[in-house]
């Protein structure tokens, strides 16, 4: 049965979701969700993860979104950093959940890569959709575009089916991206102490990243796949859900884990 409940970790209160999984030896499946994600933005693929994988599916909102607290101040260009080192180990441990395969996108990918470098035995693999490990251009100029948007259409209604302080997480996401201290942010260094499993998922379209990103991966993480789906932009899991479905079932497989 499918266990919504509040856990207060650094401080706030975090909204998350458990939905079990049906395979008691698979590893549990955090899912940690991109720079205007949420539990409910997530839709319904944890429940169709869950069912293929036999895996155990953990989702979340972090800080400022969803029905978590309200972001109540600006970000810092840290802020993903104190994500991975500071929050997600306090929400592994309140929540029971060891070794878990870390499910990342966009911003989340990201986090997940900073966990898997600063706590290198923690995570058994890592699923990167549209990582980012450097500020490019093209991030910026749709970011710039996301605000105009914001400002000049009904993103905000939209946004308000997903989050119950809409703006504080736009602007939080937003404002921090385009604050001129981001652009030297970098987390390769992360990059050379991972030691599981990847595989990285990206869209040939992706309007917020390019191949720079996997390939900078690839070259530091020598147990890196990566998958790059036509005709998909930059959330695969909504774009080619059954691509990135069938990718994942069988990397699961391919790296020795337990599921159906």
């Amino acid at each position: 049965m499918r266990q919504s409940r509040d856990i207060v970790v650094d401080g706030k209160r975090l909204e998350t979701l458990w939905i079990p999984g049906s395979h008691a030896s698979a590893p549990a499946v955090v899912l940690l969700h991109e720079g205007l994600g949420s539990v409910a933005h997530w839709r319904d693929f944890p429940d169709r993860l869950a069912a293929c994988t036999g895996c155990g599916v953990l989702v979340y909102s972090r800080y400022g979104y969803g029905n978590s607290d309200r972001l109540a101040e600006k970000r810092d260009p840290a802020y993903m950093h104190r994500e991975a080192e500071v929050v997600l180990p306090e929400l592994l441990a309140q929540t029971g959940i060891t070794r878990p395969v870390l499910f990342g996108h966009s911003d989340g990918a990201s986090i997940a890569i900073i966990f898997a470098g600063k706590y290198p035995e923690a995570p058994r693999a890592l699923i990167l959709e549209s990582p980012h490990v450097f500020v490019e251009e093209l991030s910026l100029e749709s970011i710039a575009r996301a605000k105009t948007a914001y400002q000049t259409t009904d993103l905000r209604r939209k946004l308000g089916r997903y989050h119950a302080h809409a703006d504080e997480a736009f602007w939080g996401w937003n404002e921090i991206w385009l604050d001129a201290r981001f652009r030297s942010w970098d987390i390769q260094e992360y990059l050379g102490l991972i030691q599981c499993p990847v595989l990285v998922i990206q869209g040939e379209d992706d309007e917020y990243g390019t191949a720079r990103q996997w390939q900078a991966i690839q070259q530091q993480v020598p147990q890196t796949e990566v998958l790059v789906l036509p005709e998909c932009r930059h959330a695969p899991h909504r774009d080619r859900t059954e691509a990135v479905m069938t990718a994942v079932v069988a990397y699961l497989r391919k790296a020795g884990l337990s599921i159906l």
